[in-house]
């Protein structure tokens, strides 16, 4: 069993001493596997999620509201059905959930390239395969964040999140140009069999975590929206869950509505090209990846709550000059900024994640994380609403503004909760 036993339950809002060294997370060759499956699942998902609609563009001659659609019922998967498959996944072990997922994205998917060669491929297939794909997203990014614990044992979640983030920020940097690439070498619809053939590689990977985990709990099992509220009333009734949860539906809020507005400010009003845009919001990316590599150690030397909200002070008015970016030295020193409060992101994602995973009991593991994934997707949604409502009655620095605004406060829940004052992560 490649599991190190968490150490003794304390009071989880407890000050604590600062964390000791502990060892990384590699040694475990569960953990190993579990990693690389992550890897080429992200990889794979990386150039789906360009190649999918690509498909719909050039062989459908798609719509742009088609497309919307499409991109759509991928992301409606988690408010659909999200708090459901959290259900679910505490209803079952968690590694063969995460298999079936994979082995179902990988069959849907391989089904476009198929059809679109033999000419059956129609837009309302697409739309089932963008739906349906998304389901098994939810099941095995639920269940992946519920296992983690379990193969690591729950002292060394910070290094397991920081290096699962930092890959996925890595790949947010350089994915895009690699399905672009790939895209451009073999077409839309091969580039989503190499979606189909990293899902399957996944799948083949988790084969190799070796983890023993308890048969899930039967007794006191009840009705699916019974179980549904119990995680919701834990996470809403934790004093260590429900400032995250504020935290990170505010952060999600301001991202969303500065990504969805900052491309219009820069094309429609400073004339920049595509490849300026996207060279700006690159950035980001790395600001995110930087964020994710060195969170840890700012934990260690900070202590986890303090760099929560310390590091959120600090950045706050950097989020205030994207609002300001014009031609010239403005516009490189909102880039800076824009990199600088991403970095902010890549330290929260690791540290949050591991807070999320810490205090719950592995009982609830699954509706916890399905309840996150649920509101911070539905502030997604809200962020994108909000930003074409204010866009539309005051303009596209509007929503910049309030975006901002967002960005520069998610350290308010942390400063205001009994976590401002932890050294180390807490225990359940």
């Amino acid at each position: 069993m490649n599991q190190t036993p968490a150490p003794p339950p304390s009071s989880p809002c407890s000050p604590s001493r600062s964390p000791s060294p502990t060892p990384s997370p590699f040694r475990s060759r569960s953990f190993r596997f579990l990693f690389a499956a992550s890897a080429v699942s992200r990889g794979g998902m990386a150039v789906g999620n360009l190649a999918l609609p690509l498909v719909a563009i050039v062989a459908l001659d798609a719509s742009v509201g088609e497309v919307g659609l499409l991109a759509t019922l991928t992301t409606a998967a988690f408010l659909l059905v999200g708090p459901f498959g959290g259900v679910w996944v505490d209803r079952l072990r968690k590694r063969p959930v995460m298999i079936a997922a994979d082995l179902a994205r990988a069959l849907l998917l391989g089904w476009v390239p198929l059809a679109w060669w033999a000419g059956w491929l129609t837009l309302e297939q697409l739309c089932v395969v963008a739906l349906l794909t998304g389901v098994g997203t939810v099941f095995f990014d639920v269940a992946a964040l519920s296992l983690l614990p379990l193969v690591v044992g729950r002292e060394r979640l910070l290094a397991a999140n920081s290096a699962l983030h930092g890959f996925d920020a890595g790949v947010a940097v350089a994915g895009p140009a690699a399905a672009g690439g790939l895209v451009a070498l073999v077409t839309a619809p091969f580039a989503v069999a190499a979606n189909a053939v990293g899902y399957l590689a996944s799948a083949c990977l988790l084969a190799g975590v070796r983890v023993e985990e308890p048969a899930p709990e039967r007794a006191g099992r009840g009705r699916v929206w019974a179980e549904v509220a119990e995680g919701a009333r834990f996470v809403a009734g934790h004093p260590v869950l429900r400032p995250v949860l504020v935290q990170g539906g505010l952060a999600n809020l301001g991202i969303r509505m500065v990504t969805v507005v900052l491309p219009v400010v820069l094309v429609q009003e400073l004339g920049l090209s595509a490849g300026m845009v996207g060279l700006f919001l690159a950035g980001g990316g790395v600001g995110v990846l930087l964020g994710a590599t060195f969170a840890r150690r700012l934990a260690e030397r900070l202590g986890a709550g303090r760099t929560l909200w310390l590091l959120g002070l600090a950045i706050a008015p950097f989020g205030l000059v994207l609002p300001l970016v014009r031609e010239g030295t403005l516009l490189w020193l909102a880039a800076g900024a824009w990199a600088v409060v991403t970095f902010k992101t890549g330290v929260d994602n690791v540290l949050l994640v591991s807070f999320r995973q810490r205090v719950t009991p592995d009982r609830l593991l699954g509706r916890m994380n399905a309840s996150f994934r649920t509101v911070l997707t539905g502030a997604l949604a809200v962020g994108s609403a909000l930003t074409g409502l204010l866009g539309e009655l005051a303009g596209p620095r509007a929503p910049l503004w309030a975006g901002a605004l967002a960005l520069s406060l998610v350290w308010v829940p942390i400063a205001a909760s009994p976590l401002r004052t932890l050294r180390d992560l807490p225990t359940g």
